[in-house]
């Protein structure tokens, strides 16, 4: 029974690494423009199917599709604020949103249109023989997923703590009037949120899809998540919304697991609404004050 649980908790904390870069992509966005990007997920599907083009289409090896991959993902992302969000600014949130979520459909159609309605997985990093840990078994692929988020996490934290535009989106994110008043470039802090958003969201697609597959509408759930994971966070880039990814991962394995499978997406939203319901900031407090 132990060593069921231990492989619940390691395939949970799996799934929980890729939520948490999700909704680092949510809160990103959301604490430099105060909208909900409900097109993020989308950046998690082109991430998978751009690589998976890249590879059996294009034929490129395994490192120079994914970087393409993450290129164009994120010039997709800076082309949706010029073209979707820049010239609407002005709008209220609710439209705003409305448009990330026309924008999500949007994407969405395009790529069933190129790529089809078909399944495709991508080859494993480094092989698909199972690590035997304390009785559970884990992929290499796994240990990627983990290594790669924690990589993207500490770098994160550096930019936003140690470098100029950095500092400049933690600015914008607590009061965009003063930083612009400051001589700080609001406008493109935002293209560079959004340029950071694509590119996390798009490494997330690409690190999980040897694992989950990938297909055209893989995104609408997986944005769905990595949103509660963010509201958990109390949208904070931090560590916030990385422990609330992982929360959010391992409690779906175990209510799978131990439960049933069937209420592994419900087990998602329930928390969510619980989360609204009695700590709507979050369930960590730092989540209030630590933003972008």
């Amino acid at each position: 029974m132990s060593q069921q649980l231990l492989q619940y908790l390691l395939s949970g904390l799996s799934t929980g690494a890729i939520y948490s870069l999700i909704g680092i992509g949510f809160a990103i966005i959301y604490n430099s423009t105060g909208i909900i990007n409900f097109a993020q997920g989308e950046f998690f599907m082109l991430g998978g199917m751009m690589t998976y083009y890249f590879l059996s289409v294009a034929k490129l090896s395994l490192p120079v599709a994914i970087l393409l991959a993450i290129l164009l993902t994120t010039v997709v992302g800076v082309l949706f604020e010029r073209l979707a969000i820049r010239p609407l600014r002005n709008a209220s949130p609710l439209i705003l949103v409305i448009i990330t979520i026309g924008a999500s459909i949007l994407i969405r159609g395009i790529a069933m249109l190129i790529w089809g309605k078909d399944t495709h997985a991508l080859p494993m990093f480094s092989g698909s023989k199972p690590i035997v840990i304390g009785g559970a078994t884990l992929l290499p692929q796994h240990l990627w997923i983990f290594g790669i988020t924690l990589f993207i996490i500490i770098v994160n934290r550096f930019f936003f703590y140690h470098t100029v535009n950095g500092k400049a989106m933690r600015a914008c994110s607590h009061n965009r009037r003063a930083a612009s008043l400051v001589g700080i470039d609001v406008k493109r802090m935002v293209l560079f949120a959004f340029a950071i958003s694509s590119a996390m969201g798009s490494v997330a697609g690409i690190i999980s899809a040897p694992l989950t597959m990938t297909s055209y509408d893989v995104g609408i759930m997986l944005g769905l998540k990595g949103f509660c994971a963010a509201i958990i966070g109390g949208m904070s880039s931090g560590i916030a919304t990385v422990f609330g990814g992982l929360l959010l991962g391992v409690l779906e394995a175990f209510g799978a697991g131990l439960i049933s499978s069937g209420y592994k997406d419900a087990i998602a939203f329930i928390i969510l609404l619980l989360i609204l319901f009695i700590r709507p900031h979050g369930l960590f407090k730092k989540a209030e004050t630590e933003r972008v």
